[in-house]
């Protein structure tokens, strides 16, 4: 009979390691990009606010004649 035992634990290791090296590398570059600085909260707050009315690209109001 045949141990799988360091063969499975290593694998389950290197999975760790790939999960764990994946996910500080998009924490460094997220940090790198500028999205914990003071300015990270902008972006949702320029999408929230509303466009500035043009009265050349509103549709007419319906009036009665």
């Amino acid at each position: 009979m045949t141990d799988y035992t360091y063969p499975s634990v290593l694998f389950a290791y290197l999975m760790f390691f790939i999960f764990t090296a994946t996910t500080g590398y998009f924490l460094f570059r997220s940090v790198k990009a500028g999205y914990w600085g003071k300015n990270s909260e902008e972006p949702k707050f320029r999408m929230l606010e509303d466009d500035p009315l043009d009265p050349h690209t509103q549709p007419k109001a319906h009036t009665r004649n």
